[in-house]
């Protein structure tokens, strides 16, 4: 039986050789990243600016498209909804009016006549401003230490030089991926940190799959010049990571098309992250352990895996 593949079994790409240039790419990339950041800013959501939170339930299976339509159209500002739980549960997020408790009260009770009867308030709940700087502190701190430990890992399971490629291209995955959402206007919520950790994991996944195949050829080709022999390890590795991305992006550009408005950011998140991680894990990890003395400088050539 043949296996579909995307990239032939004897693909011999220059990717050492090419690394000028896609360094270049990615500093650029990265530099227009944080400009837009520090110009721009990012488009808080309601989790991390505060707002109100509503969960109802409808009497039958809730018509989010119409609820989001009614809503939305009572002028107060921005509004989520999503399906929680069951289909007839729905939880609802406005953004917190200007004002003080009053006023959410009147955008409360302003929600509950345009959705009229037959409609339960399980829950109804403030998030303050200082709640969502919490949040904001929360979800920073998270994504820095699975950095961290990422980094430690790598360092433990390869050497050192093998952790700090590493984790450069995993600030280039994250910091790009921020820089979409600050670019494009995209709301930045508790989902796009879940996403952004969720690309981590996959932009780290493909690093190491990589970097296995290098310190195989380490211990096998103890005399080919470095440059050579990423070129090899990547190459060889190039099928199963483009396999692996193609295959992820297909079911993600279906939540995108299809998955409707709540989830279209996180999809549009990850299936950027998929490809600047696929792209990192070769252009810039394997790449930048050229100028950090592999062979000169660590013993991974003579570890058993």
């Amino acid at each position: 039986m043949r296996l579909l593949k995307l990239v032939p079994t004897d693909t011999r790409i220059d990717f050492i050789g090419l690394r000028r240039f896609a360094f270049l790419f990615s500093g650029l990339l990265v530099a227009l990243s944080l400009v837009s950041y520090a110009i721009l800013g990012l488009n808080f959501g309601i989790d991390f600016r505060g707002g109100i939170l509503i969960e109802v339930r409808t009497s039958g299976p809730a018509d989010l498209g119409a609820m989001r339509r009614t809503i939305g159209g009572l002028g107060l500002g921005e509004v989520s909804l999503q399906e929680f739980g069951a289909p007839n549960d729905v939880l609802v997020r406005v953004q917190r009016q200007e004002g003080g408790e009053a006023e959410q009260s009147r955008a409360v009770n302003t929600i509950k006549e345009a959705l009229g009867p037959g409609v339960e308030y399980r829950r109804v709940e403030f998030v303050g401003p200082k709640v969502g700087a919490e949040l904001r502190e929360k979800g920073v701190i998270a994504v820095g230490l699975a950095m961290l430990a990422m980094l430690l890992y790598i360092w433990f399971r390869f050497e050192w030089q093998f952790g700090v490629a590493a984790v450069v291209a995993l600030i280039h995955d994250v910091v790009s991926t921020i820089g979409l959402f600050s670019l494009l206007g995209l709301e930045f919520n508790l989902s796009t940190v879940a996403a952004v950790l969720t690309i981590a994991g996959y932009s780290i996944n493909d690093t190491v799959v990589v970097f296995d195949r290098v310190r195989e050829n380490l211990r096998k080709y103890k005399t080919m010049a470095l440059p050579e022999l990423f070129n090899l390890s990547a190459n060889e590795t190039l099928s199963r990571t483009t396999m692996t991305s193609f295959t992820t992006l297909l079911a993600l550009i279906a939540l995108y098309l299809f998955g409707g408005a709540v989830i279209s950011d996180f999809s549009l998140a990850m299936i950027w992250g998929v490809t600047i991680g696929t792209y990192s894990s070769i252009f810039v990890a394997v790449a930048l352990l050229v100028y950090l003395n592999v062979r000169a400088g660590t013993e991974a050539a003579e570890k058993t895996a």
